[in-house]
């Protein structure tokens, strides 16, 4: 068997996973149900012919403009808040002096092998040995494009520690991440990074995980907030929208930075993807906040053009008062200091980027919240 497909869970953690609400039997379910071939079922439902050759410019013609971020990490935020997008759900983020680093993917395919399957436009801005140290990698669910063999395989060989949902750890493990360094979270379930004032809690999303064909929802999917005194973040991994949104916002917000998932969607996927126009009414639910979206950018995954998450945000989201954070990949950036958009993926297609688009958006108290 390919080691790359991973570890199902036994033992006591097999027996955590059982105890849990959100276990139905022979894997984990979603509070709502998703619909028969997990679609909306006005939308038809693209067939492998489709995915394989449909669509039209789902890869760029060129490289996408990237920034070397060794320099800016040198320099301590100034806000105390700062994420660098490294490409599709790949962000390093900096919270009051502490660095988490969310599905870090710097395989050069999202597939169970380096030899066949989606290929990322480009390498990672930055070598994974280039990084500056890590306090916590955060994994929301198993799938190929959030949990890469190869990269954890790297990341077992030093002491970072892993936070990750509920039976994600069997696989950590069996790539060899010492079990001390693990910590696998139901959703609600919060863990204090030792020696720090920061907090990752797992929360809901709507989704489902598998790396093979026998171990369909073996392992749970979640949402991840991080919080510190000062700040707190949300981060979407792989949803479809969710009303639990308004439930995270009560519990753990507001956020001053939301990631949520903007590319790899179609609309017969509605119940597992957000894609650009319903990651802004997840948004709106969660209270509002500077949007950093990600899923994009990286992998092709679905029919659309690789750009089109992008144009469509910049489209809809100064309509909505939506303050939209889209820096190049490898770009630090501190969402308090952000205050317009340059559309830099124009240069990769049509030549030059568009002048800077202004965002204006109103304080959170200001936000429609239900």
């Amino acid at each position: 068997m390919l080691k790359s497909l991973g570890s199902m869970a036994e033992g006591l953690r097999l027996e955590r996973m059982r105890a849990s609400r959100l276990w139905a039997g022979n894997g984990f379910r979603n509070l709502a149900p998703i619909r028969p071939g997990l679609r909306d079922p006005a939308a038809k439902f693209p067939t492998l012919a489709d995915f394989l050759c449909g669509g039209t410019r789902r890869v760029p013609t060129g490289p996408l403009p990237a920034v070397d971020p060794r320099e800016g990490w040198r320099k301590p935020a100034g806000s105390g808040l700062r994420a660098t997008w490294l490409g599709h759900s790949t962000v390093l983020l900096e919270i009051d002096g502490v660095r988490l680093l969310t599905d870090p993917v710097w395989g050069a395919r999202a597939s169970p092998s380096q030899l066949a399957g989606p290929r990322r436009f480009q390498p990672v801005p930055v070598a994974l040995k280039a990084l500056p140290p890590i306090d916590a990698v955060l994994v929301s669910h198993d799938h190929y494009d959030h949990l890469c063999h190869p990269t954890v395989r790297a990341l077992a060989k030093t002491a970072v520690p892993f936070v990750a949902s509920l039976g994600v750890g069997a696989h950590l493990q069996g790539w060899g991440v010492a079990p001390e360094r693990i910590v696998e979270l139901d959703w609600w379930e919060s863990h204090r990074l030792p020696g720090t004032e920061v907090e990752v809690t797992a929360a809901p999303s709507q989704h489902f995980s598998g790396r093979g064909m026998k171990d369909r929802n073996a392992t749970l999917w979640s949402s991840l907030v991080i919080r510190s005194p000062r700040h707190r973040v949300f981060f979407s991994g792989d949803t479809g929208l969710t009303d639990q949104y308004a439930e995270i916002r009560r519990r753990l917000g507001p956020f001053d930075l939301v990631m949520l998932e903007v590319g790899a969607f179609h609309p017969a996927w509605g119940d597992i993807h957000l894609g650009p126009a319903n990651a802004l009414e997840a948004l709106r639910l969660l209270g509002g906040g500077a949007f950093l979206p990600v899923h994009w950018g990286t992998f092709s995954l679905a029919m659309h053009a690789w750009d089109e998450p992008a144009e469509t945000l910049l489209a809809l989201a100064p309509r909505q008062g939506v303050q939209l954070v889209m820096p190049q990949l490898g770009q630090p950036v501190e969402p308090a200091q952000v205050d317009q958009v340059v559309p830099w993926w124009r240069a990769v297609d049509h030549g030059d980027a568009a002048p800077a688009v202004p965002m204006t958006w109103p304080k959170a108290a200001a936000w429609p919240l239900d």
